[in-house]
């Protein structure tokens, strides 16, 4: 059997909670403690689904790229934004993934401002699908902290 990370650090809070936690009389102690608690958990959450996320975000934009480039007025950045749109992440190291998504979140910020100085019904109705994107990507990467008491 392989232990998997997120139950080993889960057992690492469990143990901490139930075991070490209560034992502790120093109040900065405690305080401690509960961080590590809450840092594990989160830990655990983020190796779970990291990947995952950075991955799904990286496909959502460059899809949104590919869009863009039909729409902006800018001939440089339709052609930026379709190249990044057919661009594939080589790796799934979340060092990789997060070099990428930080290209492509400058990218957006850049195909953002440009789309403020545009007008029409198409441009609208694409800056709505840019925020519905933002928003479905803070909420995916919203981590839930464990309750202590």
């Amino acid at each position: 059997m392989k232990p998997q990370v997120p139950n080993v650090l889960r057992g690492f809070v469990g143990t901490l909670l139930t075991e070490i936690l209560p034992n502790l009389s120093a109040e900065y102690s405690m305080g401690n403690a509960a961080v590590m608690c809450q840092s594990l958990s989160v830990i655990a959450d983020e190796f779970e689904r990291g990947a995952e996320i950075r991955f799904r975000e990286n496909e959502e934009m460059r899809a949104l790229f590919a869009e863009a480039a039909k729409i902006v007025a800018d001939k440089g950045l339709a052609t930026r934004l379709l190249d990044a749109s057919t661009g594939r992440d080589a790796s799934l190291l979340i060092s990789a993934l997060d070099r990428s998504n930080a290209a492509l979140a400058s990218l957006l910020i850049e195909l953002q401002v440009a789309l403020e100085g545009m007008t029409g019904a198409s441009v609208h109705a694409f800056e709505s699908k840019v925020w519905d994107y933002l928003v479905t990507a803070a909420d995916r990467r919203k981590f839930t902290l464990p309750s202590f008491g």
